[in-house]
C-alpha cells in the first residue's frame, strides 16, 4: 500500500480560521470534525499545485500567498501513512463558495478548541497558533485515539 501525500490550509481573517465541518460525506474519516480545508494530490502536482486546487474547489477563493509551516505524518493502524503539507494564508481573493464537503464557517481563534476535532489537530493548530517554525510532527492513531506524539523527531 502506497503513502498518501495531502495538502491542508488554514485560510485567516479577522482573527478567525475558515473552517470545514465535515457533514456531507458518508464513509468520511472526518465525518463531524473540523478542519481545514485541503485534499489529495492529483498526478504530477506539486504541494503549492495540490493547495491552491483545493482550496479554489472548496472554498470558490483563490490564494494570492501562503506558507507553508510544517509536515503532518499521519500513522494510523494498518492504514498508509498519510504526510499533509501543512499552510496558512491571509491572502486571497474571490467569493465564498459552498463546499460539498460539509460546511464551511469563520471561526474566532479562541474558539476553536472548543470544536470537535481530531486530538493531533489540537497540537499542530497550537503550534499554528504560537507562530512556531516550520516543523515536522509525527501522530500516531490505534482505533482513532492518538497514542504517540513527536515533533521534530522527539516524543512530546
Amino acid at each position: 500500500m502506497k503513502s498518501q501525500l495531502t495538502t491542508l490550509c488554514y485560510l485567516e481573517k479577522n482573527g478567525s480560521y475558515l473552517m470545514l465541518h465535515r457533514v456531507s460525506k458518508k464513509n468520511d474519516i472526518n465525518h463531524d470534525k473540523w478542519i481545514g480545508v485541503g485534499g489529495h494530490f492529483e498526478h504530477q502536482e506539486s504541494p503549492e499545485d495540490c493547495l491552491r486546487r483545493e482550496v479554489k474547489e472548496e472554498t470558490g477563493l483563490t490564494l494570492v500567498s501562503f506558507n507553508f509551516r510544517g509536515i503532518v505524518s499521519f500513522i494510523s493502524d494498518d492504514d498508509p501513512a498519510e504526510y499533509m503539507c501543512l499552510y496558512t494564508s491571509d491572502n486571497f481573493t474571490g467569493t465564498q463558495i459552498e463546499c460539498d464537503e460539509g460546511k464551511l464557517e469563520w471561526v474566532p481563534f479562541e474558539k476553536i478548541d472548543s470544536l470537535e476535532l481530531w486530538e493531533g489537530d489540537k497540537i499542530f493548530l497550537n503550534l499554528l497558533k504560537e507562530k512556531a517554525p516550520f516543523f515536522s510532527l509525527k501522530l500516531v492513531y490505534k482505533n482513532g485515539a492518538l497514542v504517540e506524539k513527536y515533533l521534530n523527531g522527539n516524543p512530546i
